[in-house]
């Protein structure tokens, strides 16, 4: 095992001299290519080109010496320091920390980023990215070859982003861009490079008190009274009542990284709920006052929704795949052409036993596991403690195994 390692954090600033201590007696050195040409890396020292920092992990294990490893900023920040201290490999670590690239971006774009969500692509995780940069206003990418900022100009079709993206930072190539998201894929990027992605206003104040999206902004609680979404009662359609919406929202449990679908989306009250999550949100509906309607709600409550008007099921066709989905009006048909494209979860309601059988035998049908509960709300007077109103619905959802939870 080494006797001893350390992890170098470079931004492309001189190494301070603790980093050039542990670097000058180090005798094995990992990390990228321009980390093995500094000047600092001893010419006797075995030399490891990065990259599965596993494998590196491994050779360092066996090695009998003093190890030092480079990476590009912070390493404690999505970075090496994690692969390194896996108990797996026993490896004891130093970290001489650099400023991160996300910190760096920000710091070259002139903006703050205590309000901002940080999120890494990979191949792998780009479309759970390109759903967090639908869904919140100030978005920092941490790129990877296959998923930088022409991937998500791509995925990030009919939603309208300023892209900052940042390339090389710390190195003589280093080059800041500024372009809107339709225009990214119109060329071709160095890597690394952040992408700093703007979706609305910029945040005004003192800037809260915990970094990211701040989970206590606007008013407690989910499914709130009709009046909290700007809306009166009557234009609410059947099928929206508050305790029905709490339910299909508890039942879908939409989470950052999530699109949700809404069809049907009526007032917009489910649509901006699920939006409060942190998930990215599609609201569709065929009724121009409806999607003006949902354009309001969402306003009112900050946050970011895509809008798009037609006529279920066609014109699901040319949007991007949903995690899950709840559908407000439509019937059987549009629950059908839903579970073509295999959501994770599906949940609507139905006025009748014989249309909530229907809906299920076809959702079992497309191998969902299926549930269905008859939900019936009575709301009080409690002024007199007389019945005022009284709903009655059948609350299906389906949840498809092969991709649960």
């Amino acid at each position: 095992m080494a006797d001893r390692v350390t992890v170098i954090g470079w931004d492309g600033s001189p190494l301070t001299a603790t980093a050039r201590s542990a670097l000058g007696a180090a005798t094995l050195v990992a990390g990228a290519a321009h980390h093995l040409a500094l000047p600092e890396v001893p010419p006797a020292a075995e030399r490891i080109r990065l990259g599965s920092v596993a494998l590196a992990a491994r050779r360092i294990a066996g090695h009998r010496g003093t190890a030092v490893v480079l990476a590009d900023g912070d390493p404690g920040f999505f970075g090496v320091v994690r692969t390194l201290r896996n108990p797996e490999f026993g490896l004891e670590v130093e970290v001489v920390p650099a400023v991160s690239p996300v910190a760096t971006a920000f710091a070259r774009a002139g903006m703050p980023w205590d309000d901002a969500q940080v999120v890494v692509a990979h191949r792998r995780t780009l479309r759970r990215a390109v759903n967090v940069c639908r869904a919140h206003a100030k978005v920092a990418v941490l790129t990877s070859p296959g998923a930088g900022p022409a991937e998500l100009g791509l995925l990030l079709d009919g939603v309208h982003r300023t892209f900052v993206i940042c390339e090389e930072l710390g190195t003589e190539r280093e080059q800041i861009t500024v372009l809107t998201s339709d225009k990214a894929a119109d060329r071709i990027w160095r890597d690394p490079n952040v992408v700093i992605v703007i979706g609305g206003p910029a945040a005004s104040g003192d800037g809260g008190w915990i970094a990211g999206r701040d989970p206590a902004a606007g008013p407690r609680g989910w499914a709130l009274p009709t009046e909290a979404y700007g809306h009166r009662a009557t234009e609410y359609a059947e099928g929206e009542t508050e305790l029905l919406r709490a339910a299909q929202l508890a039942r879908l449990g939409p989470r950052v990284g999530d699109l949700v679908w809404d069809i049907g989306c009526g007032s917009g009250a489910f649509a901006t709920d699920a939006a409060r999550s942190g998930a990215a949100v599609i609201a569709v509906d065929r009724n121009v006052e409806a999607c003006a309607r949902t354009d309001f709600a969402a306003r009112r409550f900050g946050v970011q929704l895509q809008i798009v008007r037609g006529e279920a099921p066609h014109i699901l066709e040319d949007l991007p795949e949903p995690d899950v989905v709840r559908v407000g009006g439509g019937g059987a048909a549009v629950v059908s052409a839903v579970a073509d494209r295999r959501p994770q979860r599906i949940v609507t309601h139905a006025a009748t036993r014989d249309a909530a059988e229907l809906i299920g035998r076809d959702l079992t049908e497309h191998g969902y596991d299926v549930e269905c509960a008859l939900l019936q709300s009575v709301e009080m007077d409690t002024r007199a403690w007389t019945e005022k109103e009284r709903s009655v619905a059948f609350l299906l959802s389906g949840v498809l195994p092969d991709r649960a939870p």
